[in-house]
């Protein structure tokens, strides 16, 4: 008897994903949760675990094969039947990673010989992955053996490779491929619209400094009064929370707000904030305290990243005042961005009279999608989110 091996079914929808390796080879003996493969996402590595104890009889897909949810990958037999259980599965396809594709004038530009050429598709390795050893950079037969004999579904961007030239080409990651589609496919799907206001961190850095002195938690960031802010704001506007269909707008319920994070060169990703709307600010600081662990330790599963229905920009953390439009992540509606706080002269009434003050000022904005919201329900998303920050108590 025999248990199917199959690639997780709560993928996001969209998410492209291959076979990063095998980790146990057929023959292997292992236990029920133990990590047997190492799945790439365009985001994320995470792993396939074993579904019960026993014997791994059949692994049916080949390292950097495209895979899909529900897909049966490998067998796993009962420890007494050993190997023995693969004899059903022998006569299953073997699915491949697809043979790269090489253009005829890439080639050129890259100067591959014909023996290069054929090397690269008989061992399915891309050149562009490859740092050639030859005269002036060239791959050499070599080189693509020797690429072919360890070679991986690379995390991060292969070794860049200088050009005769005088540039410097370097290969895209997975994660970079999937960024550039997504931003492509938003601005052309979608008409975006951005309005910006202006808010006074004041209460806010007021009530955290009250917190850090009663030292009776976890001192919230700013991001976790941002998220606690769209809370509010999306509740007042509910729209913002939304999905275009050709015909429908679905509103959700849930507010599933995700948190951009930078990863420098690396890329971004977005892990996301499960029902915002049941969380205080303590479980939104919990949340993102446990969120940003996971990322710096390259932990971050599927279920993390997936089902969001609102995304906040914090580009000020990089020095950003204003960035616009801040591209929606599709297929949600609307994407809030947050400038940097400085100390600004602002004009204040008190007491009746004008006043010259100096207050902790930053920008937001709202990008929308112009299918879904107009600039009223616009206005009055950023309108509350000011009012929310600016009295915080």
């Amino acid at each position: 008897m025999s248990t199917d091996i199959i690639v997780p079914a709560d993928q996001a929808e969209g998410t492209k994903f291959a076979l990063r390796a095998w980790l146990k080879p057929v023959g292997s003996k292992v236990t029920r949760d133990e990590a047997i493969a190492e799945v790439e996402t365009d985001k994320v590595t995470m792993e396939i675990t074993a579904p019960v104890d026993g014997v791994i009889s059949a692994q049916l897909v080949e390292k950097g094969a495209e895979l899909q949810p529900g897909m049966k990958i490998g067998q796993i037999a009962d420890e007494a039947a050993g190997t023995k259980a693969a004899a059903p599965a022998a006569a299953a396809p073997v699915v491949k990673a697809a043979a790269p594709k090489i253009d005829t004038q890439a080639a050129r530009n890259l100067r591959l010989s014909p023996l290069v050429r054929r090397l690269l598709a008989q061992n399915n390795v891309n050149p562009e992955g490859i740092h050639g050893t030859g005269r002036d950079g060239r791959i050499t037969p070599a080189d693509v053996l020797a690429q072919a004999t360890g070679k991986s579904l690379p995390a991060t961007a292969p070794a860049p490779r200088r050009t005769p030239g005088g540039s410097t080409r370097i290969p895209h990651t997975p994660m970079r491929r999937s960024i550039a589609d997504h931003m492509a496919r938003s601005v052309t799907v979608a008409p975006h619209v951005t309005a910006i206001f202006e808010c006074d961190y004041s209460a806010v850095i007021a009530d955290r400094n009250k917190r850090k002195a009663a030292k009776s938690g976890p001192v919230p960031t700013f991001t976790a009064y941002f998220v606690a802010a769209c809370v509010k704001a999306i509740q007042d506007v509910p729209k913002v929370n939304s999905r275009w269909h050709e015909d429908a707008i679905e509103v959700f319920d849930d507010i599933n707000i995700g948190v951009g994070v930078s990863l420098g060169d690396g890329g971004l990703i977005v892990p996301v904030i499960h029902k915002a709307q049941e969380l205080s600010l303590e479980g939104i600081t919990q949340r993102l305290d446990q969120l940003t662990a996971k990322a710096r330790a390259n932990q971050l599963t599927a279920a993390d990243m997936q089902g969001g229905t609102f995304t906040i920009s914090n580009h000020g953390v990089s020095g950003s005042l204003v960035a616009t439009p801040i591209i929606i992540n599709q297929p949600q509606s609307a994407i809030l961005g947050v400038g940097k706080m400085e100390k600004r002269v602002v004009v204040r009434e008190l007491n009746g009279q004008d006043a010259i003050v100096i207050a902790p000022m930053a920008f937001v904005s709202l990008t929308i999608d112009h299918r879904v919201l107009d600039g009223h329900q616009t206005n009055a998303f950023l309108t509350k989110w000011v009012e929310v920050m600016e009295k915080w108590s």
